[in-house]
């Protein structure tokens, strides 16, 4: 795991430039930095080693020097492809299978490619860039482009110590973020930041940058055998975690109390397993964890949060972030990687099955029901009625029957509704929410609503969000995090369960769960979603968080965005238990703590 950067300016300090640049992304890489710099170009490197340890710097160079690349990632079958690759190989590390691969294949490389990668090679010959980002957008990649320099790095941060750089919010995605819970577009909240969207390569040449997609994820699903289906599950999953082992260093695991880590863990047996919790007893995981981790006779170590030390990390968090993030759970993340950053550089997690197998309790809204059966203009006439009136169980019941699904789903974890953003916002909102969401649900029209559901999850919460801060959080820790669930052959097998395989009214991830029962010693298979459960609701109304969010709802900063007087009657009735809005609250707050970072303080916390 690394991190990466690159300029095409005019600039004759080039060496200055993308050293300072690679130095804001530091943690990323401790162990090592490389440039590369001519007339042209600067290119910038710096390295976490996990594999081929004295062999694996960057920037690397290809045998007859035309080409350099710098890599973020892991190529899991780097040596599978070497046996196909006619190169002489100087390493035994995956950065020089991408070289060799670039040669043999050109941009056709990419769907040899099992594994997370963003690169950048530079052909010094043609004096073209090009970059990659892997399928489902496991590795960062931004990129900047003006008239003076186009820009590029695994981090937003890194733009800062560049001349070209003009910092300046991005005003029209604050509605996106408050209804999505994150940022959903190609945009960023830097004006002319764009993230590269996963799935896609880059070329830039003569001053023309031009974006292609190589890999856009399909559902195909087909009715088979189940027992013979959940076998299939099972044996890939155990391929896929054999497969993200490979480390000349050790491999440690994240472990909740759910199905999701405790089948990872129960497959590749660590002997160091790692887990986040909090000292209130509801919300404490870790009679789970170490039940499991005795049975299988490995190691779990638990790192305990505290209500101080919580609130104290929210602006690291932003930072590192580049964005705002307004999941609570995004602090036990960079919690449980600080734990595990003590004694491995390698870390399983569990992203991606509930994407691919159907875990969100949203889902079993696709499945059949009584009240779908009456015709659907009745059910907006009812819904039409219903939104009228306060948020509630049954109320919301009726309002998403009788709106159309492309109409009101963004993802598993929306949090303001549109009306809602019309009262508390001064500025109209400039980019809808239905137009983020119509190209994909465009793509998916003709699949079940089961299908379109996970297929808006994927372009968002999960390429957008979920993979994000699983990046963000384990590498400001300085360590790699991997997700076998996450695997190109992963989702080819999931991708073909037909609903009744992934979600039933009685539970998630039908065929998954019963694949994991195979191996996992405790009844977590069994076990109910619960993400990583953090008690802000309940901290919102201690005396002390009230105020620093009252605090924050009444600054210069607040007054421009919003009307605050709205917001801090939201915080109130919180307080008061009249309404739980805590999601809501813990949005804008957010928010407010990531410009004080990067608008107020030019990235500092």
């Amino acid at each position: 795991m690394c991190g990466i950067a690159g300029s095409i300016d005019l600039h004759d300090n080039k060496k200055d430039i993308i050293k300072d640049m690679c130095d804001r992304i530091a943690h990323r890489g401790p162990d090592g930095k490389g440039y590369y710099t001519d007339d042209y170009i600067s290119l910038g490197h710096r390295r976490l080693s996990i594999i081929d340890l004295k062999g694996g710097s960057q920037p690397m160079y290809s045998n007859d020097d035309r080409y350099v690349i710098v890599f973020n990632g892991e190529i899991y079958n780097y040596k599978d492809l070497k046996k196909e690759l006619k190169y002489d190989f100087k390493t035994t590390c995956d950065t020089e299978v991408l070289i060799a691969g670039y040669i043999k294949w050109g941009k056709d490389m990419l769907s040899h490619l099992r594994g997370m990668f963003a690169f950048a090679i530079y052909d010094k010959k043609e004096k073209e860039l090009f970059c990659a980002r892997d399928h489902f957008g496991i590795k960062p990649f931004y990129y900047y482009n003006d008239n003076n320099a186009f820009i590029f790095a695994s981090e937003i941060k890194a733009f800062l110590d560049h001349p070209d750089f003009i910092k300046e919010f991005n005003e029209d995605i604050l509605p996106n973020y408050l209804r999505f819970s994150f940022t959903p577009t190609e945009e960023t909240f830097f004006k002319g930041v764009y993230r590269l969207d996963a799935g896609c390569y880059l070329t830039y040449k003569d001053g023309k940058l031009k974006i292609d997609r190589y890999f856009r994820p399909k559902f195909n699903p087909k009715k088979k055998d189940y027992n013979e289906t959940v076998k299939e599950i099972a044996d890939m999953m155990e391929e896929s975690v054999k497969y993200h082992m490979i480390a000349d260093v050790e491999v440690g695991s994240f472990l909740s109390s759910g199905v999701d880590s405790s089948y990872l863990v129960s497959l590749a047996k660590p002997n160091k397993t790692y887990t986040a919790s909090y000292k209130i007893e509801k919300y404490d995981e870790t009679s789970y964890t170490e039940d499991l981790a005795n049975k299988l006779g490995i190691t779990n170590k638990k790192r305990m949060i505290d209500k101080d030390e919580y609130m104290k990390s929210i602006k690291k968090i932003m930072y590192h972030m580049d964005e705002p993030s307004s999941d609570p759970a995004i602090e036990s993340l960079y919690f449980v990687a600080n734990l595990a950053s003590k004694d491995v550089k390698v870390v399983l997690s569990g992203e991606g099955a509930d994407e691919f197998f159907g875990g969100y309790n949203t889902y079993k809204t696709a499945l059949p029901s009584t009240y779908k059966k009456i015709p659907f203009f009745l059910r907006r006439c009812a819904a039409a009625v219903g939104s009228l009136f306060p948020e509630m169980r049954g109320i919301n019941y009726i309002v998403r029957y009788g709106t159309k699904l492309e109409d009101r789903y963004v993802g598993v974890n929306p949090i303001w509704e549109e009306r809602e953003l019309k009262k508390i916002l001064k500025k109209k909102q400039k980019i809808s929410n239905k137009d983020i969401t119509k190209p994909i649900f465009d793509i998916y029209k003709d699949q079940n609503e089961l299908n379109k559901m996970q297929g808006v999850d994927l372009y968002f919460w999960f390429m957008k969000d979920i993979l994000q801060k699983g990046d963000r959080m384990t590498m400001a820790n300085s360590i790699e995090g991997r997700v076998p669930f996450t695997d190109i052959k992963v989702f080819d097998v999931a991708s073909r369960l037909p609903m009744e395989y992934k979600v039933t009214k009685a539970n998630t991830k039908v065929a998954m769960r019963d694949a994991s029962k195979g191996v996992i010693p405790t009844s977590a298979s069994d076990k109910k979603k619960l993400g990583f459960p953090v008690p802000i609701r309940d901290w919102i109304r201690d005396e002390d968080v009230y105020k620093k969010i009252e605090t924050a709802f009444k600054t210069d900063v607040a007054n421009t965005y919003f009307k605050t007087d709205i917001l801090l009657k939201m915080l109130n009735d919180h307080i008061n238990k009249k309404h739980d809005n805590y999601r809501k609250v813990w949005s804008i707050y957010c928010f407010l703590q990531w410009y004080d970072v990067f608008f107020n303080k030019n990235g500092e916390y």
